[in-house]
């Protein structure tokens, strides 16, 4: 039995790091560091969970190339059951280039097989082994999209419950969700995604207007904290003051920290806290897993 089934993206990301701003006409230029590590919201958000404590599954589609063998390896020896993975022979498993500055960054990403899984590929004999099912990078995984508010029901129907982290829309549309929010228990939006879900720049306004359509809304706030609002009952949290190394994947740490929170049954305000400390504890170092916080780890700093 599972604690949480990922239905999710596989891609790594190579993370540069320095001067970053590439400049054309065949310009070199140096950076401080290159990090190939576990890239993907899904798969840092699983990695995170397992770290965690939770008993994690994945299911998403990759090749049987240099990235993806990476990705199942690495995803394996931090405690992420692969075995529901499908491998595309002869595809290509997609990539992420992120140039980070401070606490800034910029994404190029190479789709690959990213879009490829679809709803039915998910089956309701693996559902019954889990408790939740998440879904991150929703405008991404654009062969999941059509299926995944039915996706949803049949997790409801079989007694689990449902998260789902959209991540940025690259066309900025931002369409197609208020069907699938109707089927989300726990939706977590940051901040730029939520004003431009609810169409207005109030964050308190947005996060009204969006906490009508779910069960549990969760806003991360970067260096402001985060809010949370349950049934009418509001929280809200300061960010951990820590020394920042890299923000890729903070968002997914975040996701799973509450996650834990909501499985064990703890209150919204020690959830959300717990939530904000795992996500301000891995970008102590570059990468999205790198630095992923144990319970034990939280707790010292204030959280559970």
């Amino acid at each position: 039995m599972f604690d949480i089934l990922v239905a999710g993206e596989i891609n790594p990301d190579l993370i540069l790091s320095g001067d970053v701003e590439p400049v054309f006409n065949q310009v070199e230029k140096l950076v401080d560091s290159a990090v190939l590590t576990i890239g993907s919201s899904s798969a840092i958000f699983a990695c995170g969970a397992a770290r965690l404590g939770l008993k994690v599954a994945f299911i998403g589609v990759c090749a049987e190339d240099v990235f993806g063998r990476f990705m199942l390896a690495e995803m394996s020896r931090r405690g992420v059951d692969v075995r529901s993975v499908i491998i595309v022979p002869g595809g290509s498993t997609g990539m992420g280039v992120i140039l980070t500055r401070g606490a800034d960054r910029a994404i190029l990403t190479y789709p690959g097989l990213i879009s490829a899984l679809k709803g039915g590929d998910v089956s309701d004999s693996l559902l019954k082994q889990a408790r939740h099912l998440h879904v991150a990078s929703y405008f991404l995984q654009t062969g999941l999209q059509a299926g995944l508010p039915a996706l949803f029901e049949r997790a409801h129907a079989l007694g689990l419950t449902t998260s789902l982290d959209t991540n940025y829309d690259p066309s900025e549309q931002w369409l197609g969700l208020d069907h699938l929010l109707a089927h989300t228990d726990i939706f977590f939006p940051n901040e730029t995604e939520t004003c431009s879900l609810a169409g207005t720049p109030d964050v308190p306004l947005a996060a009204q207007r969006l906490a009508r359509k779910v069960k549990t809304l969760v806003v991360k706030l970067g260096g402001q904290g985060a809010l949370a609002i349950k049934d009418g009952v509001r929280a809200q949290t300061a960010a951990l003051a820590v020394k920042v190394v890299d923000t890729v994947g903070a968002g997914d740490s975040f996701d799973a920290g509450f996650m834990y929170g909501a499985l064990h049954g703890w209150p919204l305000d020690r959830t959300l806290r717990l939530a904000a400390v795992c996500g301000g504890l891995s970008t102590r170092a570059a990468g999205g897993t790198t630095a992923q916080a144990t319970l034990e780890e939280a707790r010292a700093y204030g959280a559970g």
